[in-house]
């Protein structure tokens, strides 16, 4: 998958925005102003991913190309490389999971705001 591709697919989930909090290389996308994926935009070789604990390790196991969080809390985030070994469909797939997992956990008072 191509960095723009990406890119548009973020934002075409309901209320994400990007950011470039962490310096001009590091493209973050939120839900109601907490994070769900990070792309390195200089080299896109990875995406940081949100994810429930136990599928975490799981995902880590089964796929060479899954890798603890880097930069990150591993117990609760992914790197998921783009070079190709992850489909573009499972990286699409958990990308939206991660979008979830944070959607879930936002306050209800953002909840009613977003409209979620």
């Amino acid at each position: 998958m191509y960095l723009e591709d990406y890119r548009d697919f973020c934002l075409s989930l309901p209320h994400a925005t990007e950011s470039m909090p962490f310096g001009e290389n590091t493209l973050v996308f939120k839900v109601g102003d907490k994070m769900f994926s990070l792309i390195d935009i200089e080299v896109f070789e990875s995406v940081n991913l949100k994810c429930d604990p136990e599928l975490a390790i799981q995902l880590r196991e089964e796929y060479p190309g899954v890798l603890p969080g880097y930069h990150m809390n591993k117990k609760h985030w992914n790197t998921v490389q783009t070079d190709g070994s992850i489909s573009d469909e499972l990286l699409r797939e958990w990308t939206v999971m991660s979008y979830e997992l944070v959607k879930k956990g936002l306050s209800r008072k953002v909840k009613e705001l977003l409209g979620f």
